[in-house]
């Protein structure tokens, strides 16, 4: 899965943080969820507006 097609930078928005597809919840935020213990599914019933091949994309960004 290539990551490139859902995370985007934009410098105005998040400080130009990567963001995931343009809103405003950062790949960071998102491993900082996962790093806490929370699972894909509580990720993913909290942020209904996440799938999880958003999630799955930031794992990709983080090692590529």
């Amino acid at each position: 899965m290539s990551y490139k097609n859902i995370i985007t930078i934009e410098p105005a928005k998040r400080s130009g943080q990567p963001c995931i597809r343009g809103m405003r919840i950062t790949v960071y935020d998102v491993l900082s969820y996962l790093a806490s213990g929370m699972t894909v599914e509580e990720i993913l019933a909290d942020f209904p507006y996440l799938t999880k091949e958003d999630i799955l994309a930031c794992l990709n960004y983080l090692y590529n």
